[in-house]
């Protein structure tokens, strides 16, 4: 059973945190799916990805070359790319049976938009209400800082 890293971002953007936790997750030898919610966002977060520092292999859901990419945008619930991590962005939804299925779940949200703080505590009660442990992250001191743990 996987466990779901919440990540509060309010230092640091996304197209800034993200890649740091894929690079760690691929050092795992993890495979990742990143979620959003809409094509569009994941289409400049794609373009983000490739103008960054360093070489970050990924590529977009509905190539023919889908199943061999290291890490794969979508906005689909399935994982073409046989990902054991998930990284939900946008208020993306996780399911808990996603969650226990993998060795990973990590929500990703903006801490200074309350609409998506609300979707990351509706995510955390749904999520620890079903049994999956969890972690929440924040970065409010300038460095990341587990806050809350529930589960095992």
């Amino acid at each position: 059973m996987g466990i779901a890293m919440f990540y509060h971002l309010t230092r640091r953007p996304l197209e800034a945190t993200l890649p740091a936790l894929l690079d760690k997750a691929l050092a795992q030898g993890w495979r990742v799916v990143v979620r959003g919610s809409a094509a569009a966002n994941l289409d400049w977060l794609d373009e983000r990805l490739w103008m960054g520092e360093g070489f970050l292999p990924h590529g977009r859901a509905g190539g023919e070359f889908d199943a061999d990419q290291p890490v794969l945008l979508t906005t689909g619930r399935d994982t073409p790319n046989g990902a054991t991590c998930l990284m939900a962005v946008d208020g993306a939804p996780v399911s808990p049976e996603e969650a226990a299925a993998l060795e990973r779940v990590c929500i990703l949200f903006d801490g200074n938009d309350p609409a998506a703080l609300d979707a990351a505590r509706s995510q955390w009660r749904v999520l620890t209400g079903a049994g999956v442990a969890a972690q929440y992250w924040s970065e409010e001191s300038g460095r990341w800082e587990m806050k809350r743990a529930s589960g095992a």
